[in-house]
C-alpha cells in the first residue's frame, strides 16, 4: 500500500506536519468517515469547487455537514450567478476526483476561500487526492500550508460573527483566542497571510 498521495507529497515539500489515514473500505457517509478517523463530522473539511465563468473557478473549504450559503457566497464573490463544478470540471481543474479534492498538490493555483468554522477545530482532516484516504493535520498547519487565503462566513446554518461564538468549550476558546492573537485578520475575516512555516 502506498504511504503517500499527491497531497502528502505537497505537504512534505512544504514541511507541513500531517499524517495520512487510509480507510479499511469504501466510505459511504460523512459520519462513517469521521468515526473511522476518530473524529467528529465537524472536523472533516470538504473542498468544494465552484465555476464563476467558463474558465474561472474558486474553491471553498467548509466544515463537516454544513452546507454552502449560496446568497452569502454570491454576495462575497460579487457574482449573481455561479454553479457548482461538475465532476468532469473538478477532475480537469484539480486533478482529483470528487471525494478526494484538496487545495494542495494542484497543477495550478486556485483562489481559495475558507469558512471560518473550519478554524473552530484544532485538528481537521482534508482530502488526500485519493478516495478512501485523508490527510489529518492541525488547522493552524492547514492555514500555513494554504498561504494567502480569504476567510469569511460561507455556511448556510452557522453564522459566526466572531471567535467568541465559534465554540462554547472554555479550553477551545483559549486556543481560539490565542490563534486570533497570532493572526488578527482571522477575527475580522478577509485575507490571511501566514508567517513563514515554523518547525
Amino acid at each position: 500500500m502506498k504511504d503517500s498521495t499527491p497531497v502528502t507529497k505537497a505537504l512534505v515539500a512544504s514541511q507541513i506536519p500531517h499524517r495520512l489515514f487510509r480507510h479499511p473500505g469504501q466510505i459511504r457517509s460523512l459520519e462513517q468517515a469521521a468515526r473511522e478517523r476518530g473524529q467528529r463530522p465537524e472536523q472533516i473539511v470538504r473542498s468544494i469547487l465552484f465555476r464563476l465563468t467558463e474558465d474561472e473557478f474558486v474553491m471553498v473549504l467548509i466544515a463537516g455537514p454544513q452546507q454552502i450559503s449560496w446568497p452569502a457566497l454570491r454576495s462575497y464573490l460579487g457574482y449573481s450567478r455561479l454553479t457548482m463544478a461538475s465532476k468532469e470540471e473538478v477532475l480537469a481543474v484539480t486533478g482529483y476526483p470528487i471525494g478526494a479534492v484538496s487545495p494542495f498538490g494542484l497543477s495550478a493555483p486556485i483562489r481559495t476561500l475558507v469558512d471560518r468554522n473550519v478554524l473552530a477545530e484544532e485538528e481537521i482532516s482534508i482530502g488526500s487526492g485519493e478516495r478512501n484516504a485523508t490527510v489529518i493535520l492541525r488547522s493552524e498547519d492547514l492555514m500555513r500550508a494554504l498561504g494567502p487565503v480569504e476567510i469569511g462566513s460561507f455556511g448556510a446554518h452557522r453564522s459566526v460573527a466572531s471567535f467568541s461564538f465559534l465554540i462554547q468549550n472554555s479550553n477551545r476558546f483559549v486556543w481560539l483566542a490565542k490563534y486570533a492573537q497570532l493572526y488578527p485578520s482571522l477575527a475580522k475575516g478577509g485575507t490571511y497571510v501566514p508567517d513563514r512555516v515554523r518547525h
